[in-house]
């Protein structure tokens, strides 16, 4: 077999990843779409305060994917492990778009719904003090009609003093491009949600309001 049929029998079914995964940190989180109170609500977390990593601020039920355990069995551990939602309570109905930060880790959403429709969620929920201070719950519709504060900041590359320029035209005089990297506020009473969970937030929302174009 020649070189051209080796690649016709290796790349004919090929399927698609993310080059450079396997040099990310992979994470997933699960955003809870539950009753509570009788409205449909979207649940975050406020992170714990002594936590080394983001403390006190909002964010999904989410974590690491560990060892033998695919995305969406991460989703749903971490969710039940910090807000007691998990299988009994939640159904996964969908994977929401990967999510790739500056900062190298690779996050693959989840959306979850309540499988008893109409149950009030809020009995259920139990917060790992640990690792979440609190839960904070926000009306689905008024997300649905917010319009978040959109701002840019700027991505450099600053290769280390160890790069080996000399391998590179112009050397140490090259001219690295610049990004930019969009930071998305969605303000709630006092609370604001940024940052990464916001840029997936926005995909969930930007998703549903393709199919239903207006305000609700």
């Amino acid at each position: 077999m020649n070189n051209i049929e080796n690649i016709k029998d290796i790349f004919r079914d090929y399927s698609i990843g993310i080059n450079g995964e396997e040099d990310m940190k992979r994470c997933s989180v699960l955003i809870p779409v539950v009753n509570i109170d009788g409205e449909d609500n979207i649940i975050f977390e406020i992170r714990n305060n002594k936590l080394n990593s983001n403390p006190g601020e909002i964010c999904f039920p989410g974590g690491a994917i560990e060892d033998g355990e695919t995305p969406k069995e991460a989703a749903l551990r971490e969710c039940f492990e910090e807000i007691g939602l998990g299988e009994e309570n939640l159904e996964i109905i969908s994977q929401l778009d990967f999510y790739v930060s500056p900062n190298n880790i690779l996050i693959y959403p989840f959306l979850g719904i309540e499988k008893k429709q109409k149950e009030n969620m809020k009995n259920f929920i139990s917060i790992n003090k640990d690792e979440v201070s609190d839960i904070l719950s926000v009306p689905l519709k008024y997300l649905l009609n917010y319009e978040p504060e959109i701002t840019y900041s700027k991505i450099i590359n600053m290769p280390k003093e160890d790069f080996p320029f000399h391998n590179i035209i112009g050397g140490k005089d090259y001219k690295f491009r610049e990004g930019r990297y969009k930071v998305m506020f969605y303000k709630y009473n006092n609370f604001v949600i940024w940052g990464i969970t916001a840029r997936i937030l926005e995909n969930f929302l930007n998703v549903y309001k393709k199919h239903y174009n207006k305000k609700i």
